[in-house]
């Protein structure tokens, strides 16, 4: 096998290793000359397969490979399947672009059973040309073994080791602030984030908080945040500054700056005090 090294490219030596590897099985008699030694789990978050390998899946599989070959020399029986992931938002986008739909509306009017078999149909598009990859850096796996994330004993796994924390008490519910898809309907994760991120122009809005106890008057907000509106549970004023009380229309507006007028409507000044006397003022929140 190691004949002629100097007369062999560095890419005819790689394959003429992977070709002895592959004909004298090297993998399996590693796992079958421990069969009797511990075992080394490793977990590993499978790619998807409904796009092509590139240089950062070669990347991460050549130091997962290193990781197990290591425990594998350090005695270790060491099992390895390739698994697939086959759910999220990275498979439905991908679909919805080859469908021309333009969000979960869309989907529902076209059919969610026929758009999850068109997303079935999709994951497994490129796992010949993972393989090919993978085997030709040289990871060692159980390729013809494979998992996949859809299928019915993975799914049923994960709902298990999820029924086994609340057993334990370890699931609690809770609100909290998470990036949302409101074309998608659904949370995103920090990974779905960083697949679609791009930067735009929000609109900032005003916004009128009827106060307590005062008929007919409010705080007039500006935000460049409308979003934070539906948590809204304060208002900021700065006790050094003068606000002053408006007339508009009818309605007594607190505001710093001069309200904006509307159908050119006449704005009359009413009062003015420091933002230290409107400090503790209490307003109706926009939701419960």
């Amino acid at each position: 096998m190691f004949k002629d090294l100097k007369n062999l490219k560095n890419s005819e030596l790689e394959e003429k290793i992977l070709k002895f590897w592959e004909e004298n099985k090297i993998f399996e008699k590693s796992l079958k000359r421990r069969e009797k030694k511990p075992l080394f789990s490793f977990y590993d978050g499978p790619p998807f397969a409904n796009g092509l390998p590139h240089y950062g899946h070669i990347l991460a599989t050549v130091i997962k490979d290193a990781v197990t070959r290591f425990q594998t020399m350090a005695g270790f029986k060491v099992e390895r399947r390739v698994g697939w992931d086959t759910h999220g938002l990275p498979v439905e986008t991908e679909i919805e672009k080859q469908l021309n739909l333009k969000g979960k509306k869309d989907i529902e009017k076209f059919g969610i059973e026929k758009f999850n078999a068109a997303c079935r149909d999709s994951v497994f598009r490129y796992r010949k040309e993972w393989e090919k990859t993978l085997e030709r850096v040289g990871r060692w796996a159980d390729y013809g073994n494979a998992y996949t994330t859809l299928d019915n004993s993975y799914m049923e796994s994960v709902w298990w080791v999820f029924k086994k924390l609340w057993e334990e008490k370890l699931i609690y519910k809770d609100f909290r602030v998470t990036p949302y898809c409101f074309r998608c309907g659904t949370p995103l994760s920090n990974f779905e984030v960083n697949q679609g991120y791009r930067e735009a122009e929000d609109p900032s809005v005003y916004v009128k908080f009827p106060v307590k106890e005062e008929k007919n008057t409010y705080f007039l907000v500006w935000t460049t945040t409308p979003w934070t509106l539906t948590a809204n549970v304060a208002i900021a004023v700065n006790p050094k500054l003068t606000y002053a009380k408006y007339e508009v229309n009818g309605e007594y507006l607190w505001s710093y700056n001069l309200p904006p007028a509307i159908n050119n409507e006449e704005i009359r000044t009413v009062e003015k005090i420091s933002g230290k006397r409107l400090a503790g003022l209490e307003y109706e929140p926009l939701y419960k």
